[in-house]
């Protein structure tokens, strides 16, 4: 049964963020903005929950309290880019943000620097993390997601963060969540090493990677001592811990088999490995009980996520779940330690993203939240797969716009970033955006996608290539099924997405009418020296991964030049739209910079869009509505919907 009975809770906390709306078809303001509410985590016991919301562009962490059915206090963080929530225990939310600002006492490439606050509901007060140990100079900047633990009865959360001697060195740290009390648990010697904590509050194990010798060592705890226990060489997908196994006795290690993940087991009593867990099926995306460090399940990816969980009754109470929305994607979020309650996101295939909780005891479902609150349509996703050139079968999602038959639609290509990531059916609001205007939208998963390693080792080699011409043969695909125009279609990728933007007009032009590129490559030569902490010799793993997907030997290789598209501007007879984020710590902005200047000079038709104080991935609400704004505005000019 599926009820509204948090309606009216949600309103409360709504209407103290200042957030109304009404329900309205998607539309550029709409969906050009954050989602009202990007995240949501239950307490361990189910008592509150806490969730991400923006208005006006100021985000807000706000508190629930489901028992008594009220508000329970809030966190203004202005125009803070909040990564993600998590509950330390049912009095203490830890709050994650990130800024490119480099921390006093740091130095090297930019990136984004990750700090932690935690916000106690009974004082509604947000303290960040205070670092400062006797005779140790450290700071508030940590790495990765916090461990929570509760030996017992206590609460601690173990944190990667930084310690300066001399030069920085990674370290475990352990706090204290009411006091804030902070204690050193273990040193690490290189920057990728990754700590595992056990339920009892014992650092279990820890693996070292050293990019510069391209090994990985694994040490496991046993009679009191860390202890090697095994090692190896990777020049880029080297093992990760992943937590106990769901019985306590091993520690889970990811592996590549056939280049697809599998976990396997590592005997604490006696360093053994086992058979990999989940009958050696390839499953990501953990899900941890975070009181015993133990693994309850993963997801596996597919056309869809598909959930698997260790136990029986878990499983049952998850494949409930599903069967209670019939055709809809539903994706879990977050769970009480029992499991007896969680929140999912549900994708209404109509209405957008909602987010609910589920009471698997009292057999409901409520309504917790809509991700974009007001928004009352959605254009209507098909999964299609279409042959490339060479044959090989290319899997995409087509966005089709409401109140027009899919017959020759002027159409938005959309490749996605990574490359090794991949497009789901999943809610797209840049996608909802274009549909929304009268475009359809074609969002291939190229070859070099993230949907098995057979598939994704298949680009290596292969950008400018034949993953270029996977898009392009989606077009002829479409347009032979008469659902486009072939003279009506335009290019729009972000990251990744925006040099195959950029290169569907130099490489494999006649295709598209115009292109869109925000955040994208133009010149792969500088990126790869970028890449290297600007060395044209240093051989880095971010190196190793791009000069696998390029099919070079490094920034001094001489076939870049043919798969650059800023070595390739005398061709270009279509207009070109850049945009990119002054604060991009991923892709440089001088690589729109370059390419608009370049263009110019060769009297090209270009326009270049500055996003003052944005990042990689559209952050901030005023500046990704302002590169929505812009985009939609080019393409209506170059490629007119109607």
């Amino acid at each position: 049964m599926r009820c509204l009975t948090f309606r009216a809770v949600v309103g409360i906390c709504l209407l103290v963020m200042g957030v109304c709306a009404v329900a309205s078809e998607a539309s550029l303001e709409l969906l050009g903005r954050l989602p009202t509410v990007e995240d949501v985590a239950l307490s361990p016991a189910a008592s509150r929950v806490a969730l991400i919301s923006t208005a006006g562009g100021q985000r807000v962490v706000a508190v629930l309290n489901l028992v008594a059915g009220k508000a329970g206090g809030k966190v203004n963080l202005g125009d803070q880019k909040i990564r993600f929530i998590q509950w330390a225990d049912e009095d203490h939310l830890l709050i994650v943000t990130s800024t490119t600002t480099v921390p006093l006492g740091l130095y090297g490439d930019s990136r984004e620097w990750f700090v932690m606050q935690i916000y106690d509901v009974a004082q509604q007060k947000a303290r960040p993390l205070d670092f400062q140990l006797r005779g140790m100079r450290t700071m508030n900047v940590i790495g990765g997601r916090p461990m929570v633990r509760h030996p017992e009865g206590r609460t601690e959360v173990f944190v990667k963060g930084i310690l300066l001697e001399g030069q920085g060195h990674p370290v475990l740290f352990k706090v204290d969540p009411s006091t804030l009390h902070t204690d050193v648990v273990a040193k690490g010697l290189e920057w990728e090493t990754d700590w595992l904590v056990d339920g009892a509050g014992v650092v279990a194990a820890y693996l070292d990677y050293s990019d510069h010798d391209q090994s990985w060592s694994l040490h496991l705890h046993a009679n009191h001592q860390m202890t090697p226990v095994a090692s190896g060489s990777a020049p880029i997908e080297y093992p990760s811990i992943v937590g106990l196994t769901p019985d306590g006795a091993s520690i889970a290690v990811e592996f590549l088999k056939d280049g697809d993940p599998i976990w396997r087991p590592l005997a604490i009593r006696d360093g053994t490995w086992g058979s990999p867990i989940g009958e050696g099926k390839s499953l990501a995306d953990p899900i941890i009980d975070e009181r015993t460090a133990r693994i309850i399940g993963g997801v596996r990816v597919d056309e869809e996520r598909r959930y698997v969980f260790f136990d029986p009754k878990f499983q049952a109470r998850w494949d409930a779940i599903v069967r209670a929305f019939p055709d809809e994607r539903v994706r879990f979020v977050s769970g009480s330690d029992d499991f007896s309650k969680l929140v999912v996101l549900v994708n209404d295939r109509k209405g957008g993203p909602v987010y609910e909780i589920v009471d698997l005891i009292a057999n409901r479902a409520d309504i917790l939240a809509e991700q974009y609150e007001g928004l009352a349509a959605t254009a209507e996703v098909r999964h299609i797969e279409y042959a490339a050139g060479d044959g090989m079968r290319i899997p995409a999602y087509l966005t089709l716009p409401n109140g027009r038959p899919a017959k020759d639609l002027p159409l938005i290509v959309m490749p996605h970033g990574g490359p090794a990531a991949r497009d789901t059916g999943d809610f797209d609001w840049w996608a909802q955006a274009l549909a929304a205007e009268g475009y359809a939208v074609l969002q291939p998963n190229y070859r070099g996608s993230a949907l098995s390693w057979s598939f994704l080792s298949a680009g290596f080699g292969q950008l400018g290539r034949k993953m270029q011409t996977d898009l392009s043969d989606g077009v002829r695909y479409l347009a032979k099924e008469g659902y486009i125009d072939p003279k009506r279609v335009c290019i729009v990728g972000g990251s990744y997405g925006g040099y195959a933007a950029l290169a569907g007009v130099t490489l494999d032009a006649g295709i598209y009418r115009c292109a869109v590129s925000v955040a994208g490559v133009s010149d792969l030569k500088r990126l790869l020296i970028w890449s290297n902490g600007n060395s044209s010799f240093r051989n880095t793993r971010a190196r190793r991964y791009w000069d696998r997907f390029m099919g070079v030997t490094g920034p001094r290789d001489p076939a870049l030049a043919a798969i650059s598209p800023i070595d390739h501007l005398d061709g270009i007879t279509a207009p070109i739209l850049l945009i990119h984020g002054r604060d991009d710590t991923v892709v440089p902005f001088e690589q729109s910079a370059l390419m608009a200047d370049g263009l110019r000079r060769a009297h090209k038709s270009v326009e270049m869009v500055t996003l003052r104080a944005e990042d990689h991935w559209l952050s901030r609400s005023e500046t990704r509505l302002q590169m929505l704004t812009a985009c939609e505005t080019f393409l209506k000019a170059n490629n007119p919907p109607d």
